[in-house]
């Protein structure tokens, strides 16, 4: 087996438990409502989780092939999880996510 892929299996694995480990964390303080609380904070980090796995795990091969698109697929990452942690809304921060990545990708590549 190849190393890179070992690595980067890895590397979302783990982050795909931190998304799921560090709300509930992070959270604890602010639920009262006890179980019901943290499984709403639970369901809540699953779409995030979803959706900032399926994004790395889509552009780790173009990345590798074409490093110049390492710059906008980082902020365009880093913009879905600013947007969420802002609005709660999976919708809001794919969105703006993707718009930050296009725009990063069209004013720096040309």
């Amino acid at each position: 087996m190849d190393n890179k892929i070992l690595f980067i299996g890895l590397i979302v694995g783990a982050a795909n438990f931190l998304f799921r480990y560090l709300p509930l964390r992070l959270g604890a303080n602010r639920s009262s409502a006890g179980t019901a609380g943290k499984m709403g904070v639970i369901l809540d980090s699953i779409g995030i989780a979803s959706i900032c796995s399926l994004l790395i795990i889509s552009s780790i091969p173009d990345v590798m092939k074409e490093h110049h698109k390492f710059f906008p697929t980082l902020i365009g990452c880093m913009a879905i999880c600013f947007f969420f942690y802002k609005t709660r809304s999976i919708i809001i921060s794919t969105l703006s996510g993707a718009i930050v990545f296009g725009i990063i990708f069209k004013v720096f590549m040309n």
